[in-house]
């Protein structure tokens, strides 16, 4: 477990671009080390601009994008091709205009498709996909990922883990169904904390105030079942980044000085 990390920047859009910075500098420094480096993306706002930034960046051509796996940290169980899939969002903000190999872009499974309209099967071939990309190195069933990003929301949900509900409180799975989810659609695909934690970096997005009592709550000791955000964290690294909005609730002890 790695102890949170604190960057605060002034708004939301230079809050997106300077991940979309340190994002390119840590593939390219994965790729350089390992031949290859291995991403979870996050959708929402804060997840998909992160990525619209990144789109923009000058410097995304350092990535050699053919080495690079994408993975999903959540999914709104949806056909292929719905507006509000994070995987259709991600494509339009950025996977689309990059030289991606697409056997390494593993998106969840859709509504409609192989697994019809069960969830639980379609989480449980995400995890069998997870588990073949596991090496002896790793540990356990995922890959250890270079990063993984989650957007917080303001209930202090991450990825598709609702404060109470069962999939929060899973210990052995890496992938479950979502069923009842509080915000639409009510069924989605999920990893859990187990599969979280196997990153060497989980890095936490949250601007506005909207998320403002969300952070406050999950970095001043809560529980993970009641604000699962407190429960996800890296083996290496745990980074929350947030626009000031974000952080105006934090206690005085946690809050960083503001970047620029």
């Amino acid at each position: 477990m790695s102890a949170p990390q604190l960057v605060v920047h002034r708004d939301k859009e230079l809050m997106a671009q300077a991940a979309a910075a340190r994002l390119i500098t840590r593939i390219v420094d994965a790729q350089a080390a390992r031949g290859s480096a291995s991403v979870v993306l996050t959708g929402g706002r804060n997840g998909n601009g992160l990525l619209a930034a990144l789109s923009t960046s000058p410097a995304r051509d350092a990535i050699d994008w053919s080495r690079l796996d994408l993975w999903w940290g959540d999914e709104r169980f949806l056909p292929a091709g719905d507006p509000d899939r994070n995987d259709t969002q991600a494509r339009e903000a950025l996977l689309d205009s990059v030289p991606l190999d697409p056997a390494r872009v593993h998106t969840m499974p859709v509504a409609g498709g192989a697994y019809g309209t069960d969830a639980d099967a379609a989480a449980a071939a995400y995890a069998d996909e997870l588990a073949a990309a596991a090496g002896p190195d790793d540990h356990g069933p995922v890959p250890t990922f270079d990063v993984l990003m989650l957007g917080v929301g303001p209930d202090t949900h991450v990825a598709s883990l609702f404060p109470e509900l069962p999939a929060v409180r899973e210990t052995e799975r890496t992938v479950v169904g979502v069923h009842g989810a509080p915000k639409p659609p009510p069924t989605r695909i999920s990893l859990t904390l187990p599969a979280i934690r196997a990153a060497r970096e989980v890095w936490l997005l949250a601007a506005g105030e909207d998320k403002a009592q969300a952070a406050a709550i999950a970095l001043s000791g809560a529980g993970e079942i009641q604000a699962p955000a407190a429960g996800a964290y890296g083996r290496s690294r745990t980074l929350w980044l947030l626009d000031q909005a974000a952080a105006a609730r934090l206690p005085r002890a946690l809050h960083p000085p503001a970047s620029p």
